[in-house]
């Protein structure tokens, strides 16, 4: 006796009885539209492999859609840098780096003829702790940065600056090309290298505030970071040796801020000094060139000229 699946055995029962007449089941039979093979039931192993390739597809397009990110990522990163030599090609004033360094050298050693004369006085530095050494040789790389970008810079001078001292050590430790930059470095005292009707010995001590920035006289900075405790040192130096000295004009161009603290203070960092006194150059203020110098941390303020 033959022998029929489930789905096969229902339809030849509705085929019989659509043979009978029975419009119902015939009607039935039209709209479901039973497929002999739809309900087999499929191996194990068929479902398995079945699965297994859906998830490979899936795989497959979710790594199609991050190759086409990338894709994406790089063309508009090459229309990126398209447009940029584009805008650099097409604009006059921008130029390569080796001109921005070969102009500023030459801006630098025009100063060094004509520019007024900056030092840094370090003969100071046996009365400072290891900490504040390293602070002063971070100073003078900041004070060096702005002088490179000074439209008008000063020429600098080390001074008392013995090889292999613990300042010598640390500016060669901390600032890279530090043995290229252009400024006079020599274990010699500034007394011994200029004229000393020519020295201006800056200390915050002294009774005179600086008017002007003249380019024939030589600024001395003691090289003394704000930790130091040696109250008075640099005027007492620069009085032994009968220099004229002079102070930024904080307390004729600026007024006190009050704050929680009650702190004022006009002990500022050297390359700080040195900002007041470069913007000075340029500017020819003392209000704009204390502003950029002096931080308000200091408790001193340019006041309001418009009220």
């Amino acid at each position: 006796m033959m022998k029929y699946t489930e789905c096969e055995a229902e339809v030849i029962c509705i085929k019989d009885a659509v043979c009978r007449g029975d419009q119902s089941l015939y009607e039935a039979f039209q709209f479901l539209q039973i497929d002999t093979t739809c309900n087999k039931s499929k191996p194990s192993s068929a479902i398995e492999n079945e699965w297994c390739s859906r998830n490979a597809l899936r795989k497959q397009r979710h790594w199609e859609k991050i190759i086409a990110a990338r894709k994406n990522k790089r063309k508009k990163e090459k229309e990126r840098k398209k447009a940029k030599r584009s805008e650099v090609a097409g604009n006059p004033f921008r130029h390569s780096k080796r001109f921005l360094k070969a102009r500023t050298k030459e801006r630098l050693l025009l100063a060094k003829d004509s520019g007024p004369k900056l030092c840094l006085d370090l003969s100071m530095t046996e009365h400072m702790t290891k900490k504040e050494i390293s602070r002063l040789a971070g100073q003078i790389r900041r004070l060096y940065g702005s002088n490179k970008k000074a439209s008008k810079p000063f020429w600098l001078y080390l001074t008392n600056f013995i090889v292999n001292s613990p300042i010598y050590e640390e500016c060669l430790r901390m600032n890279d090309g530090f043995s290229n930059y252009l400024m006079d470095m020599t274990e010699e005292s500034y007394l011994d290298l200029f004229p000393l009707e020519t020295v201006v010995y800056l200390t915050p001590d002294s009774e005179h505030a600086l008017e002007d920035i003249d380019p024939r006289k030589v600024y001395i900075l003691g090289g003394l970071v704000d930790e130091s405790i040696q109250k008075k040192l640099t005027f007492q130096k620069a009085q032994e040796n009968g220099l004229v000295t002079a102070r930024l004009p904080i307390q004729e161009w600026m007024v006190k801020n009050v704050n929680e603290k009650n702190y004022h203070s006009e002990i500022l960092a050297i390359n700080q000094v040195f900002d007041v006194l470069s913007t000075y150059y340029e500017t020819q203020s003392w209000p704009e060139a204390l502003k950029a110098g002096v931080p308000c941390g200091n408790g001193f303020v340019i006041p309001d000229t418009d009220e």
